[in-house]
This record gives structure tokens, C-alpha cells and sequence, in this order.
């Protein structure tokens, strides 16, 4: 596959992007993904990501935030993180928040979550399937026992049932 960006080499870095709901692929060269600032560090591991993820914070980290301490939960630091790509407790992201949303926001465009959420199956639509069922086998009933007028009414329920179902 070739590079997006110059269209000769052939792609090394596969970076996937999602902003704003709308997913973006680019497939970079060694080049041109250095000309971007996605160059690994040499001997950082075989971590594509945790490279990444350190080049983004040595572009924009202010001086205040690039030692921000130890967290105090777990003692990871800053520079442990930026190595290891991983935080160590659900405390370090209040100790490195302020380096953390503007890692968040180049990475994914925004510091809060916008993505799909699990949604039970509606139980209205699930009540009005077993009200139809109901309803025809009171209207093959009536018909049986040629009450035509409440098979009439019972026929008009369905249809307006039907009709939300679609």
C-alpha cells in the first residue's frame, strides 16, 4: 500500500482518526509520518501507539505539566506514562488531567466521550408486537363465531398497530 501523503513510498504507519463521529484512515511513509511528528524514539519497544502517544506529548506540553509528580495512588509519573503508553490507576487521570485532554483532543478530536451507547431494546415496541399477536387471535375468534362487528373494531386495532410497528 502506498503512502497518502507523497504517493511513492510504501506505508508503514496505519493511523486510523475518529472526530466528530467520521472515521478517517491515512497510511504514512517513514518520511512523511516524521515530517508529521509520528516518528518513534529509537529503543522505545515495539509499541506503535505508545511511540505515538509520546511524540504527541512533546509537542504541546507546557513546563508546569511535563512534571506534574507522581501519582500519589500508584506512583506513576509523567515520563513513565509517556514510556509505557498506559496509566497505572483510575487516579492517574485526575493527577496528569491537564496533559491527558490535550492528548485526548489531538488524538480523538475531543475530551469527551461521543461514541455509541448500548441501548436496551425498546419495550414498546416489544409490548405492541405481543398486543398484535394477541389481537389476531381474538379477531380469527370472533370471525369463527361471526361476531363480525367486534372483528370489525379488533381489524381496525391491528391496522393502527401495524401501522406504528412498520
Amino acid at each position: 500500500m502506498l503512502c497518502d501523503n507523497c504517493g511513492e513510498n510504501e506505508a508503514v504507519i496505519h493511523l486510523t482518526q475518529i472526530v466528530d463521529n467520521q472515521m478517517g484512515t491515512y497510511h504514512l511513509c517513514e518520511a512523511c509520518a516524521a515530517e508529521k511528528g509520528l516518528e518513534p524514539e529509537p529503543g522505545a519497544g515495539n509499541f506503535p501507539l505508545t511511540d505515538f502517544l509520546a511524540q504527541l506529548g512533546k509537542e504541546e506540553a507546557e513546563p508546569e505539566e511535563r512534571d506534574p509528580g507522581r501519582c500519589e495512588f500508584c506512583g506513576l509519573s509523567l515520563d513513565d506514562f509517556k514510556r509505557t503508553g498506559r496509566l497505572g490507576c483510575s487516579h492517574c487521570y485526575v493527577t496528569f488531567d491537564g496533559h491527558l485532554r490535550g492528548l485526548f483532543r489531538r488524538l480523538h478530536g475531543a475530551t469527551q466521550h461521543v461514541g455509541k451507547v448500548y441501548l436496551p431494546p425498546d419495550p414498546t415496541e416489544a409490548e405492541r408486537a405481543e398486543r398484535l399477536s394477541r389481537l389476531r387471535r381474538k379477531l380469527d375468534q370472533a370471525v369463527q363465531k361471526e361476531e363480525f362487528e367486534r372483528a370489525a373494531r379488533l381489524r381496525d386495532q391491528i391496522r393502527e398497530i401495524e401501522e406504528v410497528l412498520g
